[in-house]
Order: structure tokens, then sequence, then C-alpha cells
């Protein structure tokens, strides 16, 4: 069975590369050297240094393993080159929430880059599958944690 792709923007891809290439030349590094300090403070059976630094080591392998998995699979799309009308990966959606009148913004982006703070939602968010497929002037109907919130869609655009 053919691995799943993972979409993720040009953006996306870059943080990944940069979190892998510090785990790899500054992180790694540094708990093998952590790991050598704490042997040389003996019984390494009630040595809390080398416990902890162990832990850390197998978090950061375990993280290197997880990033190469993922940039393997990875599908990089560039929203500026998408010409569609719907809502697609990578859109970014303007709406205005109907009780309130409330306009908000969005880009749909892989689930590694998504930062509600900063308007990005994960793919697989709730928001995010309620809008897929919609265009300017649709409503959406989303299923939030507090209940279901409508939307108006204001505008579509790929940047």
């Amino acid at each position: 069975m053919a691995e799943e792709k993972i979409p993720m923007t040009v953006l996306g891809k870059r943080m990944l590369d940069e979190e892998l290439k510090r785990l790899m030349t500054v992180d790694r590094p540094a708990v093998i050297k952590a790991i050598e300090i704490a042997r040389g403070h003996g019984d390494l059976s009630e040595n809390a240094d080398y416990s902890a630094a162990k832990e850390r080591q197998g978090f950061i392998e375990g993280r290197i393993q997880d990033i190469n998995g993922k940039l393997a699979r990875a599908q990089i799309i560039d929203p500026a080159t998408i010409k569609s009308e719907k809502v697609v990966f990578g859109a970014t959606v303007v709406l205005s929430e109907q009780d309130t009148g409330k306009k908000i913004t969005y880009q749909i982006v892989g689930v590694d880059e998504a930062d509600v703070k900063i308007g990005k939602v994960g793919i697989t968010s709730p928001i995010a599958r309620a809008l897929i497929g919609k265009s300017e002037g649709d409503e959406v109907v989303v299923h939030a944690p507090k209940g279901q919130i409508l939307y108006d869609v204001i505008e579509v655009r790929y940047v």
C-alpha cells in the first residue's frame, strides 16, 4: 500500500527542514555531550542527569525520524500557483461570522504548520474541513466544541 502524501506549503517544508537541521547539528551533539558528562559522574542507576539526557536523546532521535518520514511523504504545494474559485489546500479565506459580523481570515495549511493564533488552520481541523469546496458567497457551518458557528465566505485567495 502506497504511503499517504502529507500536504504542506513551501513555508511548512522550510520550517521542517530548519528544525531537522537544528536537531542534527545542535541538539543531537549537545545531548551526546551531556550524556558523556553525566557518565563521568559515576553510578548510572541513580544519576538523574544521565537519565534526563538519555530521555532527551530519545525525544530528539524520535523527532528526527518523524520529520524525515514527513519530508519523504511531503507533497509540497505553493498556494500562489493555485487557480481555483473554490477553497482547496493552501487557500486564504476571509470569513464573516453571521452572529457578530466579525471578520476572520484563515489559511488552510499542513497539520505541522497550523497555528490558529496567526490564522493558519490545519487541513484536518473542523474549520478547514467545513471550508473545503466552498466559494465566495457560500455559507459555512463549522461544528466547533462550543456548538455550531455560521460563517459567510467573503473572499478566497491564493498567495
